[in-house]
């Protein structure tokens, strides 16, 4: 059950670490990303694509640029992911009586 959990926020992670390559290094293509970073290069390729379809980055021939609306995703990045662990952390169960068998 966890493990979709686990395997969805480590893709989150990469996609943020790739759009985070752009807002740095704009414009920026696959094979550097993908040199720096160590993802394969069809994982970057996804989370381009996926960064792409979110309307964060749009492709130039120089290679993979921001948009318009990557600040503004970028300045409620942190919020929205503040909400989301504080959801997290109210889900744990530990403090709850012992399961008994």
């Amino acid at each position: 059950m966890i493990d979709r959990l686990e395997k969805e926020v480590d893709m989150l992670e990469r996609h943020l670490q790739v759009l985070k390559m752009v807002i740095e290094n704009e414009p920026i293509g696959i094979v550097k990303m993908s040199n720096e970073t160590g993802y394969p290069h069809h994982k970057v390729r996804y989370s381009l694509r996926v960064l792409e379809e979110e309307n964060l980055i749009e492709p130039s021939s120089q290679g993979a640029i921001t948009t318009e609306r990557t600040e503004e995703f970028v300045d409620e990045l942190d919020g929205k992911l503040d909400e989301t662990i504080d959801k997290l952390e109210g889900m744990k169960i530990d403090g709850v009586a012992e399961v008994e068998n």
